[in-house]
C-alpha cells in the first residue's frame, strides 16, 4: 500500500513516527537512572510471567515488534530446529517505539521471568543494560553471532565497551532521488553529494526536499545524523549518565541547525513539513514536486505496491534512484542514521541458556536474509546481503550494506529518552531552528539531566 510502512522498524525505531511520551523529572532525584526507577515503582502490581510447573520442553517468550509476520515464521522454524528442547512463542509489543520501551522497562523492572527474548530498539539498550535488566551474552554466543556483523549494528548493540545484545536486523537511511530532477539540476549522482548541493538543486528546479520535520523521533534521527556526519557527537561519555558531555553547541551542531533551518524557512520541505513523517515525505517525493529525499528502505517496496494498486505510475518508480546519505562536508564521508532491532535476554528469565540458543538460531544469516526478502527489514549480517533473493527483492541492497557499515547510533546513554525529547522540543518546527538552537538545546538538556528542568 502506498504510504504504509511495512514493519515496526521501517523507520529506525518503529514503523510509525514516534511522538515520545515521557515522565516528568523532579530536582533531587537520585543519580541512578530515574526513568527506570520510576518504572520499577509503577510496576509493583504487574503480574510476572511464571515458568514454574511446566511439563515437557519449556516455552520461551519472544517479545517482538510488529511486522508482516516474519518473526513468527522464524520462531516456528527455530522451535522445530531445536529438536524439542523448547518452543518459541511470540508476544506482540506496541507499534510505536516509546510504548515498546515503556512496556519492556516495566516488565524487566518487575522481574518478569517471561522476558526470555526481547526485540530491542538500539537507542534504549543502554537504559535497560545499565541497571542490570539484561543478561550478559555468553562469549560463545557473541563469537557465533557477530562474526560477520556490520560495523554500524555492532556499535548499536554495545554499551560500556561490551556487547549487551545481539544484532538481529538493522536499518539505515538512503538518499533517494528522482533521476530526472538530478539530471536537470546538473548533479553527478555517481559521486557523493552534500546537503548544500541537494538544497541548491531542489531550489533550482522549484522542487520539494523530502525530510521529516514532525515533532517525533525522526527529528532526533535527523539531527544526530547531521552532527555525526559533520564529525561530531551529540553526547560523549554517555556512561557517566547525568554527567555526560553534551556537545550540540558546537560547529557540527550549528551546521546541522543551518541545514534544518534553511529547509524550513525557505519552504523547501513542502507546505506540510512541520507535521511530515516518513510516509508523508514519501508521498510528496512520489509527486510532481519530488526531487531528493532521506528515508528508510521501506519506500521502495511501498512504491512498488502503489504501482500494483494503480495509485502510482510505473514511470515514477522507474525515475527513483538511490545513493548513500548526503554529506555535510564535501571531504568527509557521511555517517547515516542507524536503526533496527537487537535481541536481548532478560536477567530474570529462568531459561537463559535456552534463550541464547534460540537467539543464535533467530539471527542466523539465513533467517536474516529471509526476513529482509519477505518483510523488508535489512540484515545486520554481511553474508545475508549476498543471498540471491535479497538482491532480487532489493536492487539497492549493496548501497544499504555500505550505509550500514558507515552508520552511527544515536547518543548511547541511559538518558536517551530525555535527550531525544529535548531535541524534539527545541528543533521543531524546522522553520524556527536558528543558530541559537544548538546552544539552547544543550543548556536545556544539561538542566534536565541534573533534575533542574522538566520535559
Amino acid at each position: 500500500m502506498p504510504g504504509r510502512i511495512r514493519s515496526a522498524h521501517a523507520l529506525s525505531r518503529g514503523g510509525t513516527t514516534v511522538k515520545s511520551t515521557h515522565h516528568s523529572r523532579r530536582a533531587g532525584t537520585p543519580r541512578a537512572v530515574r526513568s527506570v526507577a520510576a518504572v520499577a515503582a509503577a510496576s509493583a502490581l504487574l503480574l510476572t510471567g511464571c515458568s514454574g510447573g511446566e511439563s515437557g520442553p519449556p516455552t520461551l517468550t519472544w517479545y517482538i515488534n510488529p511486522d508482516d509476520g516474519g518473526q513468527a515464521v522464524i520462531a516456528q522454524d527455530c522451535s522445530e530446529a531445536s529438536g524439542g528442547k523448547y518452543t518459541i512463542q511470540t508476544s506482540l509489543l506496541p507499534r510505536d517505539a516509546s510504548s515498546q520501551r515503556e512496556q519492556l522497562a516495566r516488565r524487566l523492572a518487575a522481574g518478569d521471568s517471561s522476558m526470555d527474548i526481547m526485540s530491542l530498539d538500539p537507542p534504549f539498550v543502554p537504559e535497560l543494560a545499565e541497571p542490570g535488566f539484561l543478561a550478559k551474552p555468553p562469549q560463545d554466543v557473541v563469537s557465533a553471532t557477530t562474526q560477520d556483523t556490520l560495523e554500524g549494528p555492532l556499535k548499536g548493540a554495545t554499551w560500556n565497551g561490551e556487547l549487551v545484545a545481539v544484532p538481529f536486523w538493522a536499518n539505515t537511511q538512503l538518499l533517494w532521488y528522482r533521476e530526472s530532477v538530478a539530471k536537470a539540476a546538473g548533479l553527478d549522482m555517481s559521486q557523493p553529494v552534500t546537503w548544500d548541493q541537494i538544497i541548491k538543486a531542489a531550489q533550482s528546479q522549484d522542487k520539494h526536499l523530502g525530510v521529516q520535520g514532525i515533532r517525533g523521533e525522526s527529528m532526533s534521527v535527523w539531527v544526530n545524523g547531521l552532527v555525526e556526519s559533520g564529525g561530531g557527537h551529540i553526547v560523549t561519555d554517555g556512561e557517566k549518565g547525568q554527567d555526560a558531555q553534551v556537545n550540540l553547541d558546537s560547529e557540527q551542531g550549528r551546521k546541522a541547525a543551518e541545514i534544518i533551518g534553511t529547509i524550513g524557512k525557505d519552504g523547501l520541505g513542502g507546505p506540510g513539513l512541520a507535521t511530515q513523517d516518513e510516509n508523508a515525505s514519501m508521498i510528496q517525493f512520489q509527486g510532481d514536486k519530488g526531487s531528493f529525499m532521506v528515508n528508510w528502505p521501506f519506500i521502495y517496496s511501498a512504491s512498488q505496491s502503489a504501482v500494483k494498486e494503480g495509485s502510482l505510475d510505473q514511470s515514477v518508480v522507474d525515475d527513483i534512484k538511490w545513493t548513500t546519505w548526503p554529506r555535510v562536508n564535501a571531504d568527509t564521508p557521511s555517517a547515516p542514521p542507524l536503526g533496527g532491532i537487537n535481541l536481548g535476554v532478560g536477567a530474570s528469565s529462568q531459561h537463559q541458556d535456552l534463550a541464547w540458543d534460540a537467539v543464535q538460531c533467530i539471527v542466523s544469516s539465513e533467517h536474516q536474509a529471509q526476513y529482509f526478502a519477505t518483510n523488508g527489514n535489512p540484515p545486520s549480517s554481511a553474508k545475508a546481503f549476498d543471498d540471491p533473493e535479497v538482491k532480487k527483492a532489493y536492487p539497492m541492497s549493496d548501497t544499504i550494506r555500505k550505509s550500514l557499515d558507515a552508520a552511527r547510533p544515536r547518543p548511547q546513554t541511559p538518558y536517551y529518552n530525555e535527550i531525544s525529547t529535548a531535541i524534539q522540543q527545541n528543533w521543531t518546527p524546522p522553520g524556527d531552528v536558528s543558530e541559537d538552537t544548538p546552544r539552547e538545546t544543550t543548556e536545556f538538556i544539561k538542566e534536565v539531566l541534573k533534575g533542574d528542568a522538566l520535559l
